[in-house]
């Protein structure tokens, strides 16, 4: 595929740009449903009553911090009580916990989702067909979750939600990033990122001016309906899937698709796609359609030595750095400083890491960048455990010592998915990559738990959690300049020489 790519398609033309743009709205959407709880679930202003109709005299203490030492008769929520969920279901004081519990089930519906969703890209189902199916599961689920009647109805909803938007990242980046060549392999595999910070950014954007939270979920799944009706029909299958599937024929008419938009003369008669295992094998002809499918499951990378080291050091990777991501994310609640704003600059902080990241990672190699920005993100946050909020500009000091941990994670995350997708042959890619995401979302799952701690130590978990992931990093193999292995025999053949 690498070769046919690099001598007779091009590596990246307009047809993988447009592919990959294609793929990477998918991210988008997934930044709305992952963020949305942020405003969802906030907790809303509040006032005090007023004794008698008529005077000015209230029934609470103007300097009262919480509403949880005043009487309940004394006060009342500024916007009404369906301003948020915290408010509808009366999620404050000692059932506060509630807020951060359906985060932390949402996260958990993720998990399950990318392994369940991971697999079937890789089986019959296809990448295209499993990024159909989540897309259409998120916009349900979604519109449904503005219409919960109680706070056991939204949590369901929530983990639903969760479930299919677990498999909706890494099924748009595999599909997005697989036809590209392996010389622009590395950006293209960064670009998904910029449009789930542009979600983050969007959802900000639409719960400042839509805040009730039923409004909110309906408004937050329309562009879910748009991407599945309008783009998703447009997207193709990925080739490599064609090709490990045995189905030589389909996978040959998408490389001459690329050819052509391209501006690429047609590939020549007689020459035909082969697994990388087959690479001394005589190959059939071109118009066979009658290959025996190469299949892989995430047992097959437990049971190679190899790939089982990998596999274990990008879990806890991944779970380090999900941890810190998301965990400086919800984090914002506690910062003291206009939320919606806070949301938007930190959606903002990601893109620069991004294009850094992006720069550097031909030039030095995944492994020191990824490396270098863990660590980055956890003296950040290390500085930020350390910083006393007891006036406004203490606060805005550790907002930014947190924008610049987002700075640092947000790079991390991304180039993490361009290293595992190239640590794991074709074969297995979704499933190892799924179980990998899995890891990102039980580290999300903790990030609420760390989170309603308050104070600084959630600041410091994530310090402890970035220096700990960089660490992890250096036992990982360099993968730049690395072909895009197709099966494990190919793999295993290449580290043996």
């Amino acid at each position: 595929m690498d070769d046919m790519l690099e001598k007779y398609c091009g590596e990246f033309g307009l047809w993988q740009l447009r592919h990959l743009v294609l793929s990477s709205l998918a991210w988008l959407l997934q930044g709305i449903h992952t963020s949305v709880m942020i405003f969802a679930d906030r907790e809303p202003a509040w006032h005090c009553l007023m004794s008698h109709a008529g005077y000015t005299t209230p029934r609470c203490p103007t300097t009262a911090g919480s509403m949880c030492d005043l009487e309940p008769s004394s006060w009342e929520w500024s916007s009404g009580k369906g301003s948020s969920t915290m408010s509808e279901f009366g999620l404050i004081c000692g059932d506060k916990f509630k807020v951060g519990l359906v985060q932390s089930i949402f996260f958990a519906g993720c998990m399950i989702g990318a392994g369940v969703f991971g697999h079937l890209s890789d089986s019959k189902l296809g990448r295209k067909g499993s990024l159909a199916m989540v897309c259409i599961l998120n916009t349900i689920f979604g519109i449904l979750t503005a219409f919960s009647s109680d706070y056991s109805t939204y949590v369901m909803f929530r983990f639903l939600t969760g479930l299919s938007a677990g498999g909706t990242g890494i099924i748009a980046f595999v599909i997005g990033t697989e036809p590209v060549g392996q010389s622009w392999r590395g950006v293209a595999g960064m670009s998904p990122f910029y449009f789930y910070s542009t979600g983050i950014a969007v959802v900000s954007a639409i719960g400042y001016f839509i805040q009730p939270w039923r409004s909110l979920y309906i408004a937050s799944s329309i562009p879910s309906v748009i991407f599945v009706i309008f783009l998703l029909p447009f997207l193709h299958e990925s080739p490599r899937w064609y090709l490990v599937r045995g189905k030589v024929d389909e996978a040959m008419k998408i490389m001459q698709k690329i050819a052509v938009s391209n501006g690429k003369p047609n590939i020549p008669d007689g020459i035909v796609l082969a697994l990388d295992s087959e690479v001394n094998e005589d190959v059939p002809n071109a118009q066979s359609d009658t290959k025996e499918a190469v299949k892989g499951t995430i047992l097959d990378v437990l049971r190679s030595p190899i790939t089982r080291i990998r596999f274990f050091l990008g879990v806890a990777v991944n779970f380090f750095s999900s941890a810190v991501y998301y965990g400086l994310s919800l984090n914002a609640v506690n910062l003291g400083t206009n939320l919606y704003l806070n949301v938007a600059l930190n959606a903002v902080a990601e893109m620069p890491a991004y294009l850094l990241s992006a720069f550097v990672l031909d030039r030095l190699g995944r492994k020191p960048v990824a490396i270098g920005t863990m660590w980055f993100s956890g003296v950040f946050c290390l500085a930020g455990s350390l910083v006393k909020s007891t006036n406004e500009a203490w606060k805005v000091v550790r907002m930014v010592c947190g924008l610049l941990g987002i700075f640092g994670i947000a790079g991390t995350f991304s180039i993490l998915y361009v290293y595992l997708m190239e640590l794991f042959p074709t074969v297995v890619r979704n499933a190892a990559l799924g179980c990998a995401t899995q890891a990102v979302q039980l580290g999300a799952i903790s990030a609420p738990i760390v989170v309603v701690l308050g104070g600084g130590a959630p600041f410091a978990v994530f310090g402890a959690c970035g220096i700990a992931g960089g660490f992890l990093v250096t036992y990982l193999p360099e993968t730049l300049n690395k072909p895009l292995y197709d099966t494990m025999d190919g793999l295993q053949e290449a580290e043996a020489k």
